[in-house]
């Protein structure tokens, strides 16, 4: 049976340092109260004039390097993000044509935060149906251009963070180094407790000066209705990635999380009984990255030395739609 592996992962985030004092020089906040709330201390912002597909490329590449390969062994990419360049098209082409990357399929997808999850998850299952035998995998994002920074959008500003993450997803030699489950799931009942109202296609205008002046372009949350879905279902993905492959909560060497918020983080630990040196989390250097986050954190884990070769990690996420899964991959 073919199944596939990660062979190399990459990640990069935009050189400028946004501390928590900053943002308290634009809005009523302090560093105790984001700290408190969200564990985050500081977070990455673009310079004027970088795109999604910018930061993608720079961790396509480190990825490609990491897995040992060039760009003509990729045969197709997949880009998750909810900051696109542009309206349309979609985001990947324009990271394929900075990547110089020849004609080949490239699918954009809007998971949200599960966008990397969803992406990993599409490409295993395109290498085990021996579709393709490479594909690229990007989470990238840019929130900082879209954010009310005044005290009107604190809840949701001082969340949010740009960078990218990148795989390289291929064909496993051997079930040392294998992904193993993936589980996808979404559920659109609440979307609109995390959601950005406009522009949207069904009203004309798209977004009209009134639209504009009521702030319904910047991200909206409710943040206590958010926070009681992230820690029931990402629990679940835990157990159902569990119990898909027969593993006790022992058997795992690291979680890695999306980083949303730090305090959703530790609940859930305490819900499943992990130790909590046994998940990893970035966000207080990195805010919430959404499609970027997990392979950021994976990344910088490894960078850590608390995740090695042949380890047995499980992704997991929960995001806006909402939408929710995991991935059970061993290194």
């Amino acid at each position: 049976m073919r199944r596939s592996r990660i062979l190399g992962i990459g990640s990069h985030v935009p050189p400028r340092v946004v501390t928590n004092h900053e943002l308290a020089q634009l809005m009523e906040t302090t560093d105790e109260w984001i700290v408190e709330r969200t564990g985050i201390r500081e977070r990455r912002w673009v310079d004027e004039g970088v795109g999604s597909s910018d930061l993608g490329a720079e961790a396509a590449r480190k990825a490609l390097a990491a897995a040992g390969l060039g760009l003509e062994r990729i045969q197709m990419v997949i880009f998750a993000t909810l900051s696109p360049d542009h309206d349309f098209p979609g985001t990947g082409v324009f990271l394929q044509r900075k990547l110089g990357l020849p004609p080949m399929p490239v699918l954009d997808i809007r998971q949200q935060c599960t966008g990397f999850i969803y992406g990993v998850a599409i490409a295993d299952n395109f290498i085990r149906a021996g579709t393709y035998k490479t594909i690229l995998v990007v989470g990238a994002e840019i929130h900082s251009t879209g954010l009310d920074v005044s005290t009107n959008g604190r809840d949701v500003a001082v969340l949010f963070g740009d960078g990218a993450g990148a795989v390289v997803v291929g064909l496993s030699d051997g079930p040392e180094h294998q992904i193993l489950s993936t589980h996808l799931h979404a559920d659109g009942t609440d979307a609109e407790i995390l959601w950005v109202e406009k522009p949207g296609s069904k009203d004309k205008p798209m977004i009209s000066h009134e639209d504009i002046e009521a702030g319904r372009q910047f991200p909206k949350m409710v943040g206590k209705k958010v926070f009681k879905h992230a820690v029931t279902r990402m629990p679940q993905a835990i157990m159902e990635g569990m119990i898909a492959n027969q593993i006790k909560l022992e058997d795992i060497d690291m979680v890695i999380p999306h980083q949303a918020n730090l305090r959703i983080n530790e609940m859930v630990g305490k819900m499943i009984g992990l130790p909590p040196e046994k998940m990893h989390n970035n966000i207080q250097k990195v805010g919430n990255t959404t499609a970027a986050s997990i392979p950021l954190c994976l990344k910088d884990a490894i960078a850590q030395g608390k995740v090695k070769s042949g380890d047995l990690v499980c992704l997991v996420a929960f995001g806006a739609g909402l939408t929710w899964g995991s991935v059970f991959v061993r290194l």
